[in-house]
């Protein structure tokens, strides 16, 4: 007598659903997602005192990743944020300009534009950074001292929110990590296991500007927001926060102002015809230069503690066209400056 063993097709049917996904290797996950990872070279120029004649101040090679069809790459704010000159070299070997057209240094983000798309371009997937949780694998593509499309790994070992780590980080959460994050790394993708943009990597918080065995990444959202939802206006300067004895070594008259360090081209900065510092010097430990104006008000805003996001807010919701006003501090004079506000 022959037996015949009858499956029951819903047992069938259970049985491959409770069967595992096969998950995909960090190496096939790298060949998905490389092609949508950037270096990036920022070029910043001075005049030099007292000639006036332009002198290259040399190259900052660094990360980013590309993050629409349209040619939109995020990368960090300090690497571009008064940058005179960016390029950015695609996968393919391509190089094209680029131009920031939203930025925030204090959470150390940038949005950059290329001049010109290639026909296919490769485009990473922005992820949920809330759903990330410390013990997460994740991994890091960039160009650490030069070397492009270096995949480093990791998990995530922190969050912080704020400015728990540093006051300076007014806006925003990081990702602590212990995937390596070199100089070079800056603004390049921290990915999940589903090939994910979760991070940008920043070295705003290295002592030494090498690898210490802790990293940190702006998250996704933090990105998403300041660059993609409610793009921060790219004023094209940085500077120094004058305060307390600092003011008064200034004779500021009021508590607090901006002392201009850096104006990119063709930011509305200069538009606005505002002078950067030339003249180097140290205070304290720091070296700056002076001799560049001091901003005491933006757009009806005196220069204050929590100014900072005030300033934004009205500078983006403002239309093109509308005149910008900044008050400054020149050689003892206060003087106020006018531009209509670009696309």
């Amino acid at each position: 007598m022959k037996f015949r063993f009858i499956i029951p097709a819903a047992f069938i049917l259970i049985f491959c659903i409770s069967r595992p996904s096969e998950s995909r290797s960090m190496a096939d996950l790298f060949k998905e997602v490389d092609g949508s990872v950037t270096v990036v070279v920022a070029l910043h120029e001075v005049s030099s005192v007292p000639t006036g004649i332009q002198q290259t101040m040399g190259l900052n090679v660094g990360s980013g990743v590309l993050v629409s069809k349209s040619g939109k790459v995020i990368t960090s704010a300090h690497l571009v944020h008064t940058a005179d000159q960016i390029k950015v070299k695609l996968s393919s070997g391509e190089i094209v300009g680029a131009r920031v057209v939203a930025s925030d240094p204090f959470a150390d983000v940038s949005l950059l534009q290329l001049e010109s798309v290639p026909k296919e371009v490769v485009v990473a997937k922005l992820g949920d950074s809330e759903k990330v949780e410390v013990g997460d694998e994740v991994f890091i593509v960039g160009t650490p001292y030069g070397l492009s499309h270096t995949l480093t790994a990791g998990h995530i070992s922190a969050r912080h929110k704020l400015d728990r780590i540093s006051a300076g980080f007014e806006v925003g959460e990081l990702f602590q990590t212990d995937a390596a994050i070199n100089q070079g790394n800056s603004g390049g993708p921290m990915f999940n296991m589903a090939g994910e943009v979760i991070g940008i990597a920043s070295s705003i918080l290295t002592k030494s500007g090498g690898f210490e065995g802790l990293g940190f990444a702006v998250t996704s959202n933090t990105a998403k927001r300041l660059l993609l939802e409610q793009p921060s206006f790219w004023f094209g300067l940085d500077g120094i926060v004058l305060k307390d004895e600092l003011a008064a070594a200034f004779n500021l008259p009021q508590p607090m102002g901006f002392l201009v360090q850096q104006v990119a081209e063709n930011s509305p900065a200069e538009r606005l015809g505002i002078k950067p510092g030339e003249i180097k010097s140290q205070i304290g430990l720091n070296e700056v230069l002076l001799g560049g104006d001091v901003i005491l008000e933006v757009v009806g805003f005196q220069v204050s503690e929590g100014c900072y996001e005030k300033i934004q807010n009205r500078l983006s919701q403002m239309k093109p066209g509308e005149t910008i006003t900044v008050k400054v501090l020149r050689a003892g004079r206060i003087l106020q400056l006018y531009a209509a506000r670009g696309l």
